[in-house]
């Protein structure tokens, strides 16, 4: 890749920390998608499904939970998914194979930011700053979860490197490249429009201190920037267009600042509280917030290379641009953390630049000092031991495994074609609709702007499943143990719908972990 020629010496530490990227984010890779962000995992995976089962058309993402048909979603590009579908019609379906996928994005984005670094911040920073992304226990789940934001943050790290590269040896080829894939980073997601701060910074320090600045340089740049916003903003105005003219009409997000209004969000402290339990718990922890609020309270350190340009702020700015997002999308952002992932680069840079620090407090200057080393270790250590493993130990709690085996359940006893309806252990999660390999509904039914996170009364859950029941559904399965965003299990508030599915359908699976019935037709009971 362009701008990516290194020594001997630091090719293979770049490619330790590979390696140690890898092992973290392969270990377990062939969990099913029961960890904690389940619920959007599955929803990502059906998308892949129906790419190889209905339409291979990426403009119309269909999901699996909201009955027989067509499902369409406004959603970002679905890059990963789509990927994955064209691997299920080579190797087969595999449930892993979309963890597979992300993984190799995050590791990607691993090597992206080891290089952009080495552009701003030099060697050593680079280095460290690849390391702690490489172990960071939220840029590691994120990165093995069946997700689209891996392909977001390694695309849009590896269109800010290229960006600077261009911008440093006036290599136009670059720019084309850089832009391309950096909107597909952004298609990939929205959040990762935060990258747009810092490569803005970088063209006018950059070019500013090379004595670049030009109305001619401007004029090379700007039909770019210009096309990557059209098509940025053409696909998002496509994805709300069929998320709110196809049924379910629905739309990916919620929670936004134009939703909410500016005073919800003063009034809930733009969800700081919220998010910093994310943060400490898992994202970053603790050893990593230290190790970034270190840095951040010093200076950059300068350009290793004057000819280049100055760039020191790059990733004071990509901070700036997270939380910009953040400011419009706190409660999203919150309620679906993953979101977050945009933050993980600033993070990592910065806690590298706080470790590299710490190891030289006593002003030593190489790093075959051994108390630099040993400071190094131990700092590292600290991270992965305190923050990484406990993190990751946490997220990867199988929370949907009872879904999972209702699910599984479910594809035994359905038969092609057949409609099921199942709640699994959070209301809402549509991971035992996926794992029955079926269409149907999650219960209550979900879709448009209605909350189905949250059990109805017994009478409108008969209503509701006498609905469903006209509609063809054939099975209904509950996770013993759902419950809904309120903390009510459903098996003790609708005891009602209960008896009356123990009235109009043949049990056949009750045991520790579910309930199953076979639904009679409507005219049959």
């Amino acid at each position: 890749m362009p701008g990516s020629g290194i020594g001997q010496r630091n090719c293979a530490v770049l490619a330790g920390i590979l390696v140690l990227a890898a092992l973290f984010r392969l270990h377990d890779v062939q969990q099913p998608l029961i960890d904690a962000f389940s619920w959007r995992e599955a929803s990502t995976a059906m998308m892949a499904d129906n790419f190889l089962a209905r339409s291979w058309n990426i403009f119309f993402p269909e999901v699996s939970w909201t009955g027989p048909g067509p499902a369409y979603q406004g959603r970002e590009l679905q890059i990963i998914s789509y990927i994955t579908a064209l691997l299920y019609a080579l190797f087969g379906w595999h449930d892993w194979l979309g963890r597979m996928v992300a993984i190799t994005f995050g590791l990607w984005g691993v090597f992206a930011l080891h290089r952009l670094l080495d552009r701003v911040w030099g060697t050593a920073h680079a280095h460290a700053g690849a390391f702690l992304l490489a172990i960071m226990p939220g840029a590691v789940f994120i990165d093995r979860s069946f997700l689209p934001d891996p392909a977001m943050l390694s695309l849009v790290t590896t269109g800010a490197w290229l960006y600077v590269v261009y911008l440093q040896e006036d290599r136009p080829g670059l720019l084309v490249l850089a832009g391309v894939i950096a909107t597909l980073g952004v298609l990939a997601k929205l959040p990762g429009i935060a990258a747009v701060v810092p490569m803005t910074y970088a063209t006018f320090s950059i070019l500013q201190v090379r004595g670049r600045l030009n109305p001619r340089r401007i004029l090379q740049i700007a039909p770019v920037a210009l096309i990557a916003g059209a098509l940025i903003l053409g696909y998002y105005r496509w994805a709300i267009h069929v998320g709110t003219n196809f049924p379910p009409y629905h739309v990916a997000g919620s929670g936004y600042l134009w939703d909410d209004g500016l005073s919800k969000f003063f009034s809930q402290s733009f969800y700081l509280p919220a998010a910093w339990k994310i943060a400490s718990n898992w994202l970053f922890t603790l050893p990593v917030v230290v190790l970034a609020g270190i840095a951040l309270l010093v200076m950059p350190p300068g350009t290793t290379s004057p000819a280049r340009g100055k760039v020191q702020w790059f990733f004071h700015a990509w901070l700036a641009g997270a939380l910009f997002i953040y400011f419009f999308a706190a409660r999203e952002i919150k309620t679906n953390p993953w979101n977050f992932h945009i933050f993980n680069v600033p993070v990592a840079a910065f806690a590298g630049r706080g470790l590299i620090l710490l190891a030289t407090i006593d002003g030593s200057l190489q790093w075959s000092v051994p108390s630099r080393l040993l400071r190094s270790a131990v700092i590292a250590a600290i991270v992965i031991v305190g923050g990484s493993i406990p993190g990751l130990q946490l997220m990867k709690t199988p929370y949907a495994q009872s879904g999972h085996q209702l699910g599984v359940q479910l594809s035994a006893l359905a038969k092609p074609g057949d409609l099921v309806i199942a709640a699994s252990a959070t209301i809402g999660d549509p991971i035992a609709i996926y794992y029955s390999r079926r269409r149907g509904w999650v219960f209550p039914p979900g879709g448009g702007m209605n909350d189905w996170s949250v059990l109805p009364d017994d009478r409108d859950a008969i209503d509701m499943l006498e609905t469903l029941r006209a509609k063809d559904a054939a099975w209904f399965g509950v996770a013993k143990n759902a419950r809904d965003s309120r903390g009510r299990k459903l098996l003790e508030y609708n005891t009602g719908l209960i008896a009356h599915l123990d009235k109009t359908a043949e049990r056949v699976v009750d045991d520790d972990t579910m309930l199953i019935y076979r639904l009679a037709p409507p005219t049959a009971y």
